[in-house]
Protein backbone atom coordinates (compact mmCIF):
# COMPACT_ATOMS: atom_id res chain seq x y z
CA UNK A 1 0.00 0.00 0.00
CA UNK A 2 2.78 2.24 0.70
CA UNK A 3 4.23 1.86 -2.22
CA UNK A 4 1.41 2.47 -4.64
CA UNK A 5 0.72 5.77 -2.67
CA UNK A 6 4.85 7.16 -3.77
CA UNK A 7 3.94 5.65 -7.15
CA UNK A 8 1.24 7.88 -7.16
CA UNK A 9 2.95 11.00 -5.83
CA UNK A 10 5.71 10.01 -8.09
CA UNK A 11 3.82 10.03 -11.35
CA UNK A 12 1.43 13.03 -10.29
CA UNK A 13 4.82 15.33 -9.72
CA UNK A 14 6.43 14.10 -12.98
CA UNK A 15 2.99 14.70 -14.62
CA UNK A 16 2.87 18.37 -12.80
CA UNK A 17 6.20 19.65 -13.50
CA UNK A 18 5.77 18.66 -17.22
CA UNK A 19 3.49 22.07 -17.84
CA UNK A 20 4.64 25.54 -17.50
CA UNK A 21 4.04 27.59 -14.62
CA UNK A 22 1.13 27.20 -11.92
CA UNK A 23 -0.42 30.24 -12.11
CA UNK A 24 0.15 34.33 -11.96
CA UNK A 25 -2.49 35.33 -9.78
CA UNK A 26 -5.46 34.12 -7.59
CA UNK A 27 -8.55 35.44 -5.85
CA UNK A 28 -10.28 33.49 -3.03
CA UNK A 29 -11.50 33.23 0.07
CA UNK A 30 -8.72 32.92 3.87
CA UNK A 31 -10.82 30.95 6.54
CA UNK A 32 -8.38 31.56 9.08
CA UNK A 33 -8.83 31.27 13.59
CA UNK A 34 -10.95 33.75 15.26
CA UNK A 35 -8.70 35.07 17.50
CA UNK A 36 -5.68 36.78 14.54
CA UNK A 37 -7.12 40.39 13.82
CA UNK A 38 -6.82 39.27 9.91
CA UNK A 39 -9.17 36.13 9.97
CA UNK A 40 -11.84 34.98 7.82
CA UNK A 41 -10.93 37.56 4.60
CA UNK A 42 -10.55 37.35 1.03
CA UNK A 43 -7.24 36.99 -0.64
CA UNK A 44 -5.64 38.71 -3.96
CA UNK A 45 -2.20 36.87 -4.49
CA UNK A 46 -0.40 38.27 -7.17
CA UNK A 47 3.04 36.91 -8.61
CA UNK A 48 5.79 39.47 -9.54
CA UNK A 49 7.82 36.59 -11.09
CA UNK A 50 8.23 32.90 -10.26
CA UNK A 51 9.38 32.76 -6.71
CA UNK A 52 7.98 36.26 -5.18
CA UNK A 53 4.53 36.96 -4.76
CA UNK A 54 2.37 39.77 -3.10
CA UNK A 55 -0.71 39.04 -1.05
CA UNK A 56 -3.57 41.62 -0.43
CA UNK A 57 -6.53 40.29 2.60
CA UNK A 58 -9.28 42.05 3.40
CA UNK A 59 -10.77 40.99 6.58
CA UNK A 60 -14.51 41.58 6.98
CA UNK A 61 -14.60 40.02 10.86
CA UNK A 62 -15.22 42.08 14.16
CA UNK A 63 -12.69 44.53 12.33
CA UNK A 64 -12.69 45.96 9.10
CA UNK A 65 -8.66 44.96 8.62
CA UNK A 66 -6.85 45.33 5.24
CA UNK A 67 -3.12 43.55 5.55
CA UNK A 68 -0.23 42.73 2.59
CA UNK A 69 2.39 40.21 2.53
CA UNK A 70 5.57 39.79 0.21
CA UNK A 71 5.93 35.80 0.32
CA UNK A 72 8.57 33.85 -1.40
CA UNK A 73 7.64 30.72 -2.61
CA UNK A 74 10.10 27.57 -2.80
CA UNK A 75 9.28 24.51 -5.06
CA UNK A 76 8.68 21.26 -2.78
CA UNK A 77 7.68 18.32 -5.53
CA UNK A 78 6.96 20.42 -8.47
CA UNK A 79 5.50 23.95 -9.40
CA UNK A 80 2.38 23.14 -8.18
CA UNK A 81 3.32 22.58 -5.01
CA UNK A 82 5.32 24.86 -3.01
CA UNK A 83 6.06 26.03 0.23
CA UNK A 84 6.17 29.92 1.20
CA UNK A 85 7.19 32.33 3.78
CA UNK A 86 7.21 35.87 4.17
CA UNK A 87 6.39 39.27 5.84
CA UNK A 88 4.14 42.19 5.59
CA UNK A 89 1.97 44.94 7.59
CA UNK A 90 -1.99 45.28 9.45
CA UNK A 91 -4.42 47.91 9.65
CA UNK A 92 -7.68 47.72 11.17
CA UNK A 93 -9.87 50.64 11.02
CA UNK A 94 -12.87 50.00 12.79
CA UNK A 95 -13.78 50.04 16.14
CA UNK A 96 -10.05 50.25 17.70
CA UNK A 97 -7.90 51.41 15.06
CA UNK A 98 -4.81 49.17 15.56
CA UNK A 99 -1.61 48.11 12.64
CA UNK A 100 1.42 45.68 13.37
CA UNK A 101 3.60 43.24 11.14
CA UNK A 102 2.36 39.39 10.61
CA UNK A 103 4.69 36.97 9.10
CA UNK A 104 4.19 34.06 7.33
CA UNK A 105 4.63 30.18 6.39
CA UNK A 106 2.78 27.75 4.86
CA UNK A 107 1.88 25.26 1.78
CA UNK A 108 0.62 26.22 -1.51
CA UNK A 109 -0.98 23.64 -4.39
CA UNK A 110 -2.35 24.56 -7.35
CA UNK A 111 -4.45 21.85 -8.83
CA UNK A 112 -3.21 20.76 -12.36
CA UNK A 113 -5.63 21.83 -15.32
CA UNK A 114 -8.40 23.29 -13.03
CA UNK A 115 -8.16 26.99 -12.19
CA UNK A 116 -8.16 26.04 -8.63
CA UNK A 117 -5.32 26.76 -5.48
CA UNK A 118 -5.18 25.55 -2.20
CA UNK A 119 -3.25 26.79 0.52
CA UNK A 120 -2.55 26.46 4.40
CA UNK A 121 -0.61 28.88 6.41
CA UNK A 122 0.38 29.75 9.70
CA UNK A 123 0.23 33.50 9.88
CA UNK A 124 1.06 34.96 13.76
CA UNK A 125 0.64 39.02 14.16
CA UNK A 126 2.36 41.53 16.20
CA UNK A 127 0.58 44.57 17.01
CA UNK A 128 1.98 47.39 18.57
CA UNK A 129 -0.33 50.76 17.14
CA UNK A 130 -2.84 51.39 20.02
CA UNK A 131 -2.06 48.16 21.82
CA UNK A 132 1.20 45.92 22.28
CA UNK A 133 -0.15 42.06 22.23
CA UNK A 134 1.23 39.01 19.71
CA UNK A 135 -1.44 36.53 18.39
CA UNK A 136 0.25 33.42 17.42
CA UNK A 137 -2.68 31.15 16.97
CA UNK A 138 -3.84 32.79 13.40
CA UNK A 139 -3.85 29.41 11.07
CA UNK A 140 -5.46 29.53 7.77
CA UNK A 141 -6.92 27.99 4.69
CA UNK A 142 -7.26 29.78 1.37
CA UNK A 143 -9.03 28.46 -1.50
CA UNK A 144 -8.30 30.81 -4.82
CA UNK A 145 -9.76 30.81 -8.20
CA UNK A 146 -6.72 31.35 -10.63
CA UNK A 147 -5.37 33.01 -13.60
CA UNK A 148 -2.60 32.37 -15.59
Amino acid sequence: MKKAGIICIVLLSIYSSAEAQSYTAGVGIRFSSKAALINNSISLKYFFNEKTAAEGLISFGDDFALGLLIEEHKPLLNNRFNYFYGGGFYGAFSGTRRAGLQGVIGLDYKIPMIPLNFSIDWKPELTFANEFSFEPQALGLSARFTFK
